[in-house]
């Protein structure tokens, strides 16, 4: 798909970030079934998926809606109800969390609930495009900048090589470079062999065979 070059930074980083949410909702409901796949890779996977996802809601809720509705009032009523879906993924995500995943016997009721979460957060992503994409294409660039910086100084570090991976497969080089852009210099240092890690953690999950 193409996108416009004038396109906000904000629009780039938050749809990057949805194809990530999008892809690895989708992997980890499919991992689950695989017999192929180690149930602690698929484990580590549901982990790293639940953690990134409340603390995505959470910032969206305490720290983006408002600086939106400053700048997008009409947006408000609908950004509103946005939290609200928050709130019902919330449920759903502490349930894939305390879905035992310590034999194949799980595997199941794993996939079942890991597929609740899948689908919720399609249907919700899906709802907040249309509101929120134009909403940050008014937002201040500066202010989306703090935001930004604020995201990635508080975000879960356990397994974050997943996050190059799926940025990898969701954006294209320059579009993964702008968004990792933000990362503290040592940090960035690690991305080469972050990527490493996660094209080989992508692979076992995806079922292929590396024999």
């Amino acid at each position: 798909m193409n996108h416009s070059v004038t396109e906000a930074v904000a629009v780039t980083e938050t749809r990057l970030s949805h194809g990530l949410h999008r892809r690895a909702t989708t992997l980890l409901s499919q991992a689950a079934l695989r017999p192929s796949v180690p149930l602690a890779a698929v484990a580590e996977l549901r982990d790293y998926l639940v953690k990134n996802l409340h603390h995505h809601h959470e910032t969206e809720d305490r720290r983006l809606w408002p600086m939106i509705s400053a700048v997008a009032p009409e947006a408000a009523e609908e950004l509103a109800a946005l939290s609200k879906e928050h709130d019902q993924l919330d449920g759903a995500l502490d349930t894939l969390e305390a879905a035992p995943a310590g034999s194949d016997a799980d595997r199941e009721s794993l996939h079942q609930a890991a597929d609740v979460v899948r689908e919720l957060v399609h249907r919700h992503l899906e709802h907040e495009e249309p509101i929120l994409f134009p909403a940050l294409e008014k937002l201040p660039p500066e202010s989306w900048a703090a935001f930004s910086q604020e995201v990635i100084t508080t975000s879960p570090m356990e397994a974050a090589h997943l996050t190059v991976g799926f940025f990898d497969e969701v954006g294209t080089p320059e579009e993964v470079s702008l968004i990792l852009s933000g990362l503290p210099a040592p940090a960035l240092e690690l991305v080469p062999v972050m990527r490493e890690q996660a094209r080989a953690s992508l692979a076992v999950l995806s079922g292929a065979d590396m024999s």
